[in-house]
């Protein structure tokens, strides 16, 4: 039986702000993480490659607006440093 991975835990060391302002990165880290987890099952951020990431913006939130994809980039920027990966993405 395996346990889900636990994306508060994941990110702890790289939340900064407001209580508002983490719960938020953690709320979008989360539906980045089942979306993912849907279309390539694979819920372990350690496992994820640019493409996962690439493929959440462009795809799964085609249909939000500007501001949106501003937020979710934001989240983006810390799950990659926490990663340590120097991925980039843009709009």
């Amino acid at each position: 039986m395996s346990t889900a991975f636990d994306m508060e835990l994941f990110l702890s060391g790289v939340l900064a702000g407001s209580h508002t302002t983490r719960q938020r990165h953690l709320r979008q880290a989360k539906t980045i993480q089942a979306a993912i987890a849907e279309r390539w099952q694979r819920d372990n951020p350690w496992t994820w490659r640019r493409k996962h990431l690439a493929w959440f913006l462009s795809r799964h939130l085609n249909q939000h607006t500007e501001s949106t994809h501003y937020y979710y980039l934001l989240t983006m920027q810390l799950l990659t440093h926490r990663l340590g990966k120097p991925w980039q993405f843009n709009r």
